[in-house]
């Protein structure tokens, strides 16, 4: 299958190109130049497309002419940890707009989108949301990822969080838990997560590229929740991570995604989050 990633290097678009690319023709868009990248040993030149502006129609268009995909992966996105989350034209633009610009030029080139939305277009107040809840989010970057969620027939949206690695920013739980090594850090007990790490996010959309799973429209995907301060032990002994861990109770938001809709229409079911923390932490960034 011929599959076009947007956003490459991101967090999950670079593990979802490692995910892909030995089994099919995985084109990726970078805003950097490929050589940026040499030192990871990431994406394959020929099928790589550097300094695509996503915004920019003529642009985003002529990754689509170079591509000439079957598929699309949209895994770009301003995520509230970046100072460009409290721009409200750049987050409408990304998280809202494109994806819908994505989904009509797929449906032109006829080709199946996936999109990945996030557990944030929910406040967070009583948690074990499914697809039928409204949306209560009350910050722009939860609104503006509501607005992008395509369900079109050719389309899917998977809503869910992730944890991983980051090839240049370090903004993400993962790779702030790295930089803590030896400090005293907190842990919150009244978080709850349930979201998957990068690698295993890879495999969901793989299988539904595949036909493995066979959806189209929203989809919630979700693993067991568990607090944040259980899910940094865990990363503690699955990353050898020395220094303590403090519990906190002060941080009180429960955004855990009810996925029984999905799991009962395909038989998928997570894995435990020490399988999923070991693999993360045994593998390249």
């Amino acid at each position: 299958m011929r599959i076009l990633i947007l956003g490459g290097a991101g967090m999950l678009g670079h593990q979802l190109w490692r995910s892909l690319h030995r089994d099919h023709e995985v084109w990726v868009t970078l805003r950097k130049p490929l050589a940026h990248y040499a030192s990871h040993g990431l994406f394959e030149a020929d099928r790589t497309l550097s300094g695509v502006d996503v915004c920019n129609a003529d642009s985003l268009e002529g990754a689509f002419r170079a591509a000439r995909p079957e598929a699309v992966v949209n895994c770009i996105g301003i995520i509230k940890q970046l100072k460009e989350a409290h721009d409200p034209f750049v987050s409408l633009a990304v998280n809202s707009m494109l994806p819908h610009r994505v989904a009509r030029l797929c449906a032109v080139a006829g080709a199946r989108m996936v999109h990945v939305s996030t557990d944030c277009v929910f406040s967070g107040r009583r948690g074990g949301y499914t697809e039928s809840d409204a949306s209560d989010a009350n910050d722009l970057y939860g609104r503006t990822k509501f607005l992008g969620e395509v369900a079109e027939p050719h389309c899917v949206t998977l809503r869910t969080s992730i944890i991983g690695r980051e090839l240049e920013t370090k903004s993400g739980l993962i790779e702030w838990f790295l930089s803590q090594r030896g400090k005293t850090i907190h842990g919150y007990r009244k978080a709850i997560y349930s979201g998957f790490t990068t690698h295993e996010l890879s495999r969901l959309v793989r299988d539904v590229l595949v036909g493995r799973h066979a959806v189209s429209g929203l989809w919630q995907v979700s693993s067991d929740p568990i607090d944040k301060h259980a899910l940094l032990d865990k990363a503690r002994g699955a990353f050898r991570w020395e220094g303590e861990i403090v519990p906190d109770d002060s941080v009180v938001c429960d955004r855990s995604l009810d996925s029984t809709r999905f799991r009962n229409h395909t038989g998928y079911r997570p894995p435990t989050w020490d399988a999923m923390l070991e693999e993360l932490a045994s593998s390249p960034n």
